[in-house]
Protein backbone atom coordinates (compact mmCIF):
# COMPACT_ATOMS: atom_id res chain seq x y z
CA UNK A 1 0.00 0.00 0.00
CA UNK A 2 2.87 2.36 0.79
CA UNK A 3 4.44 1.80 -2.64
CA UNK A 4 1.10 2.52 -4.29
CA UNK A 5 0.75 5.83 -2.47
CA UNK A 6 4.29 6.96 -3.23
CA UNK A 7 4.45 5.77 -6.86
CA UNK A 8 1.12 4.47 -8.22
CA UNK A 9 2.33 4.48 -11.82
CA UNK A 10 5.23 2.09 -11.22
CA UNK A 11 3.01 -0.02 -8.94
CA UNK A 12 0.38 -0.47 -11.66
CA UNK A 13 3.02 -1.15 -14.33
CA UNK A 14 4.73 -3.80 -12.19
CA UNK A 15 1.39 -5.42 -11.36
CA UNK A 16 0.38 -5.62 -15.02
CA UNK A 17 3.80 -7.01 -15.97
CA UNK A 18 3.61 -9.72 -13.30
CA UNK A 19 0.07 -10.54 -14.47
CA UNK A 20 1.18 -10.98 -18.08
CA UNK A 21 4.22 -13.03 -17.07
CA UNK A 22 1.95 -15.16 -14.90
CA UNK A 23 -0.11 -15.96 -17.99
CA UNK A 24 2.99 -17.51 -19.56
CA UNK A 25 3.94 -14.72 -21.93
CA UNK A 26 7.56 -14.09 -22.84
CA UNK A 27 9.14 -11.04 -21.12
CA UNK A 28 9.74 -9.29 -24.45
CA UNK A 29 6.10 -9.80 -25.50
CA UNK A 30 4.84 -8.64 -22.10
CA UNK A 31 6.94 -5.46 -22.35
CA UNK A 32 5.64 -4.81 -25.87
CA UNK A 33 2.01 -5.23 -24.78
CA UNK A 34 2.53 -2.88 -21.83
CA UNK A 35 4.06 -0.24 -24.10
CA UNK A 36 1.18 -0.65 -26.55
CA UNK A 37 -1.33 -0.30 -23.70
CA UNK A 38 0.47 2.80 -22.40
CA UNK A 39 0.42 4.43 -25.84
CA UNK A 40 -3.30 3.63 -26.19
CA UNK A 41 -4.13 5.07 -22.77
CA UNK A 42 -2.03 8.21 -23.32
CA UNK A 43 -3.44 8.89 -26.79
CA UNK A 44 -7.03 8.35 -25.62
CA UNK A 45 -6.53 10.57 -22.59
CA UNK A 46 -5.13 13.39 -24.72
CA UNK A 47 -8.00 13.20 -27.21
CA UNK A 48 -10.60 13.16 -24.41
CA UNK A 49 -8.83 16.07 -22.74
CA UNK A 50 -9.67 18.13 -25.82
CA UNK A 51 -13.33 18.23 -24.75
CA UNK A 52 -12.34 20.00 -21.54
CA UNK A 53 -9.84 22.28 -23.30
CA UNK A 54 -12.37 23.55 -25.84
CA UNK A 55 -14.93 24.25 -23.12
CA UNK A 56 -12.37 25.99 -20.88
CA UNK A 57 -11.02 28.14 -23.70
CA UNK A 58 -14.48 29.23 -24.82
CA UNK A 59 -15.43 30.16 -21.24
CA UNK A 60 -12.19 32.04 -20.53
CA UNK A 61 -12.24 33.97 -23.83
CA UNK A 62 -15.90 34.82 -23.18
CA UNK A 63 -15.04 36.26 -19.76
CA UNK A 64 -12.14 38.25 -21.22
CA UNK A 65 -14.50 39.73 -23.82
CA UNK A 66 -17.34 40.34 -21.33
CA UNK A 67 -19.52 37.46 -22.52
CA UNK A 68 -20.93 34.32 -20.87
CA UNK A 69 -19.72 31.65 -23.26
CA UNK A 70 -21.32 28.17 -23.34
CA UNK A 71 -24.07 28.05 -20.68
CA UNK A 72 -26.95 25.96 -22.04
CA UNK A 73 -25.86 22.35 -22.54
CA UNK A 74 -25.14 20.83 -19.15
CA UNK A 75 -23.99 22.62 -15.99
CA UNK A 76 -21.97 25.71 -16.95
CA UNK A 77 -22.25 24.57 -20.58
CA UNK A 78 -19.69 21.82 -20.03
CA UNK A 79 -21.39 19.43 -22.48
CA UNK A 80 -21.46 21.96 -25.32
CA UNK A 81 -18.39 20.31 -26.88
CA UNK A 82 -20.17 16.94 -26.84
CA UNK A 83 -23.09 18.52 -28.71
CA UNK A 84 -20.67 20.02 -31.23
CA UNK A 85 -19.08 16.58 -31.73
CA UNK A 86 -22.46 14.97 -32.37
CA UNK A 87 -23.19 17.68 -34.92
CA UNK A 88 -19.87 17.06 -36.71
CA UNK A 89 -20.50 13.29 -36.74
CA UNK A 90 -23.81 13.78 -38.55
CA UNK A 91 -22.31 16.12 -41.16
CA UNK A 92 -21.68 14.77 -44.64
CA UNK A 93 -18.04 14.22 -45.63
CA UNK A 94 -17.78 16.21 -48.85
CA UNK A 95 -14.76 15.81 -51.13
CA UNK A 96 -14.28 18.67 -53.63
CA UNK A 97 -14.04 17.91 -57.31
CA UNK A 98 -10.46 17.74 -58.50
CA UNK A 99 -8.97 17.14 -55.04
CA UNK A 100 -5.91 14.93 -54.71
CA UNK A 101 -7.54 12.20 -52.63
CA UNK A 102 -4.55 10.62 -50.87
CA UNK A 103 -2.99 13.80 -49.37
CA UNK A 104 -6.47 15.32 -48.92
CA UNK A 105 -7.56 12.46 -46.64
CA UNK A 106 -4.13 12.02 -45.04
CA UNK A 107 -3.80 15.65 -43.88
CA UNK A 108 -6.29 15.53 -40.93
CA UNK A 109 -4.67 12.33 -39.65
CA UNK A 110 -1.20 13.86 -39.78
CA UNK A 111 -2.40 16.95 -37.91
CA UNK A 112 -3.74 14.90 -35.00
CA UNK A 113 -1.01 12.25 -34.97
CA UNK A 114 1.78 14.82 -34.76
CA UNK A 115 0.27 16.50 -31.71
CA UNK A 116 -0.49 13.27 -29.85
CA UNK A 117 2.96 11.95 -30.74
CA UNK A 118 4.65 14.85 -28.94
CA UNK A 119 3.32 13.55 -25.60
CA UNK A 120 5.42 10.40 -25.93
CA UNK A 121 8.51 12.21 -24.61
CA UNK A 122 6.94 14.71 -22.19
CA UNK A 123 7.65 13.64 -18.57
CA UNK A 124 4.48 14.33 -16.56
CA UNK A 125 5.88 12.84 -13.33
CA UNK A 126 9.18 11.23 -12.24
CA UNK A 127 7.94 7.81 -13.39
CA UNK A 128 5.19 8.86 -15.82
CA UNK A 129 6.91 9.10 -19.19
CA UNK A 130 6.21 7.40 -22.49
CA UNK A 131 9.79 7.08 -23.76
CA UNK A 132 12.91 8.51 -22.15
CA UNK A 133 15.02 8.92 -25.29
CA UNK A 134 18.28 10.85 -25.26
CA UNK A 135 17.26 12.96 -28.28
CA UNK A 136 13.90 14.13 -26.94
CA UNK A 137 14.35 17.74 -28.09
CA UNK A 138 15.19 16.59 -31.62
CA UNK A 139 12.14 14.34 -31.54
CA UNK A 140 9.91 17.30 -30.62
CA UNK A 141 11.21 19.37 -33.53
CA UNK A 142 10.83 16.56 -36.05
CA UNK A 143 7.37 15.37 -34.95
CA UNK A 144 6.11 18.96 -34.77
CA UNK A 145 7.12 19.39 -38.42
CA UNK A 146 4.70 16.59 -39.38
CA UNK A 147 1.77 18.77 -38.27
CA UNK A 148 3.06 21.57 -40.51
CA UNK A 149 3.25 19.06 -43.36
CA UNK A 150 -0.37 18.06 -42.72
CA UNK A 151 -1.55 21.66 -43.05
CA UNK A 152 0.46 22.12 -46.23
CA UNK A 153 -1.03 18.93 -47.72
CA UNK A 154 -4.55 20.07 -46.82
CA UNK A 155 -4.08 23.39 -48.56
CA UNK A 156 -2.39 22.09 -51.68
CA UNK A 157 -4.65 19.07 -52.27
CA UNK A 158 -8.07 20.76 -51.87
CA UNK A 159 -8.23 22.30 -55.37
CA UNK A 160 -9.16 25.65 -53.84
CA UNK A 161 -7.35 28.96 -54.18
CA UNK A 162 -8.10 30.10 -50.63
CA UNK A 163 -6.82 26.79 -49.26
CA UNK A 164 -3.70 27.14 -51.39
CA UNK A 165 -3.06 30.62 -50.00
CA UNK A 166 -3.41 29.14 -46.51
CA UNK A 167 -0.76 26.55 -47.39
CA UNK A 168 1.55 29.28 -48.71
CA UNK A 169 1.14 31.19 -45.47
CA UNK A 170 1.97 28.00 -43.59
CA UNK A 171 5.34 27.90 -45.31
CA UNK A 172 5.91 31.60 -44.68
CA UNK A 173 4.96 31.42 -41.01
CA UNK A 174 5.35 27.99 -39.44
CA UNK A 175 8.61 27.11 -41.16
CA UNK A 176 10.04 30.58 -40.50
CA UNK A 177 9.28 30.54 -36.79
CA UNK A 178 10.89 27.12 -36.45
CA UNK A 179 14.29 28.82 -36.75
CA UNK A 180 14.08 30.90 -33.52
CA UNK A 181 12.29 28.01 -31.83
CA UNK A 182 15.23 25.67 -32.48
CA UNK A 183 17.74 28.32 -31.40
CA UNK A 184 15.78 28.86 -28.17
CA UNK A 185 15.67 25.09 -27.55
CA UNK A 186 19.46 24.94 -27.81
CA UNK A 187 19.74 27.05 -24.65
CA UNK A 188 18.28 24.46 -22.21
CA UNK A 189 20.15 21.73 -24.09
CA UNK A 190 23.36 23.71 -23.53
CA UNK A 191 22.59 24.25 -19.85
CA UNK A 192 21.70 20.58 -19.30
CA UNK A 193 24.27 18.90 -21.50
CA UNK A 194 21.60 16.55 -22.83
CA UNK A 195 18.67 16.52 -25.25
CA UNK A 196 16.65 14.12 -23.09
CA UNK A 197 13.45 15.65 -21.74
CA UNK A 198 13.70 13.87 -18.38
CA UNK A 199 17.30 15.02 -18.01
CA UNK A 200 16.27 18.62 -18.74
CA UNK A 201 13.59 18.47 -16.04
CA UNK A 202 15.94 16.91 -13.49
CA UNK A 203 18.60 19.54 -14.22
CA UNK A 204 16.20 22.34 -13.24
CA UNK A 205 16.86 21.92 -9.55
CA UNK A 206 16.93 24.19 -7.64
CA UNK A 207 16.45 26.84 -10.35
CA UNK A 208 14.13 26.50 -13.32
CA UNK A 209 15.58 27.61 -16.64
CA UNK A 210 13.16 30.51 -16.88
CA UNK A 211 15.35 32.20 -14.25
CA UNK A 212 18.61 31.28 -16.00
CA UNK A 213 17.37 32.07 -19.52
CA UNK A 214 14.21 34.22 -19.44
CA UNK A 215 14.79 35.63 -22.93
CA UNK A 216 15.13 32.16 -24.44
CA UNK A 217 11.95 31.07 -22.63
CA UNK A 218 10.03 34.03 -24.06
CA UNK A 219 11.35 33.38 -27.58
CA UNK A 220 10.40 29.71 -27.34
CA UNK A 221 6.90 30.58 -26.17
CA UNK A 222 6.28 33.19 -28.89
CA UNK A 223 7.70 30.93 -31.61
CA UNK A 224 5.58 28.01 -30.41
CA UNK A 225 2.40 30.09 -30.50
CA UNK A 226 3.28 31.23 -34.03
CA UNK A 227 4.08 27.70 -35.18
CA UNK A 228 0.73 26.44 -33.90
CA UNK A 229 -0.98 29.27 -35.79
CA UNK A 230 -2.81 30.73 -32.83
CA UNK A 231 -3.90 34.36 -32.51
CA UNK A 232 -2.34 36.83 -33.09
CA UNK A 233 -0.45 34.62 -35.60
CA UNK A 234 -3.51 32.86 -37.07
CA UNK A 235 -2.94 34.14 -40.60
CA UNK A 236 -3.13 30.69 -42.19
CA UNK A 237 -6.90 30.68 -41.51
CA UNK A 238 -7.69 34.40 -41.53
CA UNK A 239 -11.42 34.44 -42.26
CA UNK A 240 -11.41 38.11 -43.27
CA UNK A 241 -8.85 37.44 -46.02
CA UNK A 242 -8.95 33.80 -47.15
CA UNK A 243 -12.30 32.62 -45.68
CA UNK A 244 -11.17 29.61 -43.63
CA UNK A 245 -7.73 29.03 -45.10
CA UNK A 246 -6.26 25.58 -45.47
CA UNK A 247 -9.30 23.64 -44.17
CA UNK A 248 -12.00 25.45 -46.14
CA UNK A 249 -12.88 22.32 -48.17
CA UNK A 250 -13.13 19.99 -45.15
CA UNK A 251 -16.39 19.07 -43.45
CA UNK A 252 -17.67 16.70 -40.79
CA UNK A 253 -15.13 14.71 -38.80
CA UNK A 254 -12.28 15.68 -41.11
CA UNK A 255 -12.75 19.31 -40.13
CA UNK A 256 -13.22 18.17 -36.53
CA UNK A 257 -9.78 16.53 -36.58
CA UNK A 258 -8.14 19.84 -37.53
CA UNK A 259 -10.20 21.47 -34.78
CA UNK A 260 -8.99 18.92 -32.20
CA UNK A 261 -5.38 19.21 -33.39
CA UNK A 262 -5.38 22.99 -32.97
CA UNK A 263 -6.73 23.02 -29.42
CA UNK A 264 -4.61 20.08 -28.29
CA UNK A 265 -1.49 21.58 -29.89
CA UNK A 266 -2.02 24.80 -27.93
CA UNK A 267 -2.11 22.78 -24.70
CA UNK A 268 0.89 20.74 -25.85
CA UNK A 269 3.10 23.80 -26.36
CA UNK A 270 2.07 24.89 -22.87
CA UNK A 271 3.21 21.52 -21.54
CA UNK A 272 6.50 21.82 -23.44
CA UNK A 273 7.11 25.32 -22.08
CA UNK A 274 6.37 24.11 -18.54
CA UNK A 275 8.67 21.10 -19.01
CA UNK A 276 11.63 22.82 -20.62
CA UNK A 277 11.66 26.17 -18.80
CA UNK A 278 9.45 25.87 -15.68
CA UNK A 279 10.85 22.66 -14.23
CA UNK A 280 8.09 20.30 -15.33
CA UNK A 281 7.15 18.02 -12.45
CA UNK A 282 9.83 19.50 -10.17
CA UNK A 283 8.53 20.71 -6.81
CA UNK A 284 8.59 19.96 -3.07
CA UNK A 285 8.45 16.20 -2.38
CA UNK A 286 7.76 15.42 -6.04
CA UNK A 287 10.40 12.69 -6.16
CA UNK A 288 9.00 11.00 -3.04
CA UNK A 289 5.34 11.24 -4.11
CA UNK A 290 4.95 11.06 -7.87
CA UNK A 291 1.31 12.20 -7.77
CA UNK A 292 2.59 15.52 -6.42
CA UNK A 293 4.89 15.74 -9.42
CA UNK A 294 1.92 15.21 -11.74
CA UNK A 295 0.01 17.91 -9.87
CA UNK A 296 2.89 20.39 -10.23
CA UNK A 297 3.09 19.61 -13.95
CA UNK A 298 -0.65 20.18 -14.44
CA UNK A 299 -0.56 23.48 -12.53
CA UNK A 300 2.41 24.86 -14.50
CA UNK A 301 0.95 23.71 -17.82
CA UNK A 302 -2.43 25.24 -16.99
CA UNK A 303 -0.84 28.59 -16.14
CA UNK A 304 0.98 28.71 -19.46
CA UNK A 305 -2.18 27.60 -21.29
CA UNK A 306 -4.08 30.43 -19.66
CA UNK A 307 -1.54 32.88 -21.12
CA UNK A 308 -2.08 31.31 -24.57
CA UNK A 309 -5.85 31.80 -24.22
CA UNK A 310 -5.36 35.33 -22.89
CA UNK A 311 -3.30 36.24 -25.96
CA UNK A 312 -5.98 34.87 -28.24
CA UNK A 313 -8.75 36.79 -26.53
CA UNK A 314 -6.88 40.09 -26.24
CA UNK A 315 -4.65 40.77 -29.24
CA UNK A 316 -5.72 41.49 -32.83
CA UNK A 317 -4.38 39.59 -35.81
CA UNK A 318 -1.19 41.07 -37.28
CA UNK A 319 -0.41 41.43 -40.98
CA UNK A 320 1.67 38.85 -42.82
CA UNK A 321 4.47 41.34 -43.53
CA UNK A 322 4.56 42.44 -39.89
CA UNK A 323 4.75 38.82 -38.79
CA UNK A 324 7.67 37.98 -41.09
CA UNK A 325 9.50 41.21 -40.22
CA UNK A 326 9.05 40.48 -36.51
CA UNK A 327 10.55 37.02 -37.00
CA UNK A 328 13.50 37.67 -39.28
CA UNK A 329 14.43 41.17 -38.07
CA UNK A 330 13.93 40.71 -34.32
CA UNK A 331 13.14 37.25 -32.92
CA UNK A 332 15.68 35.22 -34.91
CA UNK A 333 18.67 37.58 -34.34
CA UNK A 334 17.70 37.86 -30.67
CA UNK A 335 17.57 34.07 -30.32
CA UNK A 336 21.02 33.75 -31.88
CA UNK A 337 22.51 36.44 -29.63
CA UNK A 338 20.83 34.88 -26.58
CA UNK A 339 22.37 31.50 -27.43
CA UNK A 340 25.84 33.04 -27.75
CA UNK A 341 25.51 34.98 -24.49
CA UNK A 342 24.28 31.87 -22.66
CA UNK A 343 27.18 29.76 -23.98
CA UNK A 344 29.73 32.36 -22.85
CA UNK A 345 28.06 32.73 -19.44
CA UNK A 346 27.97 28.95 -18.87
CA UNK A 347 31.64 28.67 -19.83
CA UNK A 348 32.53 31.41 -17.33
CA UNK A 349 30.50 29.70 -14.60
CA UNK A 350 32.18 26.33 -15.18
CA UNK A 351 35.75 27.64 -15.52
CA UNK A 352 35.72 30.14 -12.64
CA UNK A 353 33.20 28.41 -10.33
CA UNK A 354 30.94 31.47 -10.09
CA UNK A 355 27.29 31.59 -8.92
CA UNK A 356 25.32 30.23 -11.86
CA UNK A 357 22.07 32.09 -11.23
CA UNK A 358 23.70 35.51 -10.77
CA UNK A 359 25.89 35.19 -13.87
CA UNK A 360 23.02 34.13 -16.15
CA UNK A 361 20.66 36.76 -14.74
CA UNK A 362 23.34 39.40 -15.26
CA UNK A 363 23.92 38.28 -18.84
CA UNK A 364 20.19 38.39 -19.61
CA UNK A 365 19.92 41.83 -17.96
CA UNK A 366 22.74 43.13 -20.19
CA UNK A 367 20.98 41.65 -23.22
CA UNK A 368 17.69 43.34 -22.24
CA UNK A 369 19.47 46.70 -21.96
CA UNK A 370 21.04 46.20 -25.39
CA UNK A 371 17.61 45.30 -26.82
CA UNK A 372 16.08 48.45 -25.32
CA UNK A 373 18.88 50.61 -26.78
CA UNK A 374 18.54 48.99 -30.21
CA UNK A 375 14.73 49.33 -30.23
CA UNK A 376 15.01 52.96 -29.14
CA UNK A 377 17.42 53.72 -31.96
CA UNK A 378 15.22 51.91 -34.48
CA UNK A 379 12.14 53.82 -33.27
CA UNK A 380 13.97 57.17 -33.61
CA UNK A 381 15.06 56.22 -37.12
CA UNK A 382 11.51 55.26 -38.14
CA UNK A 383 10.14 58.48 -36.63
CA UNK A 384 12.70 60.57 -38.53
CA UNK A 385 11.81 58.77 -41.76
CA UNK A 386 8.10 59.39 -41.19
CA UNK A 387 8.67 63.08 -40.44
CA UNK A 388 10.81 63.40 -43.56
CA UNK A 389 8.07 61.88 -45.70
CA UNK A 390 5.49 64.20 -44.17
CA UNK A 391 7.74 67.18 -44.84
CA UNK A 392 8.08 66.22 -48.50
CA UNK A 393 4.29 65.84 -48.79
CA UNK A 394 3.75 69.27 -47.23
CA UNK A 395 6.27 70.84 -49.59
CA UNK A 396 4.58 69.35 -52.64
CA UNK A 397 1.10 70.36 -51.50
CA UNK A 398 2.04 73.90 -50.43
CA UNK A 399 0.92 76.64 -52.91
CA UNK A 400 3.71 78.12 -54.99
CA UNK A 401 4.83 81.60 -54.00
CA UNK A 402 3.68 84.35 -56.32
Amino acid sequence: MQSFLTDPFSFIANWLESLLLGLGLQPALATFLLQLLGALVLGTAMLLLTFLLIWAERKIVARIQDRLGPNRVGPFGIFQTVADLLKLVTKELITPTGADLIPYNLAPLLAVMSVVGLWAVIPMAPTLLGADINVGVLYIISIGAIGTLGIMLAGMSSNNKYALLGAFRTVAMMVSYTVPLVLALLVPVLLTGSMGMQAIVEAQSPWAYIFLAPIAALIFFISSVAEVGRAPFDLLEAESEIVAGFHIEYSGLKFGMFFVAEFLHAFTISALTATIFLGGWQGPWAEQYTLLGLLYFIIKTSLVYFVVIWLRGSFPRIRIDQMNAFNWKFITPLALVSLIFTAVAEKVVVDFDLPRLLIHLGVNAILIVLIAIALGGYARYQRAQAEERQQRVRQKSAPKAA
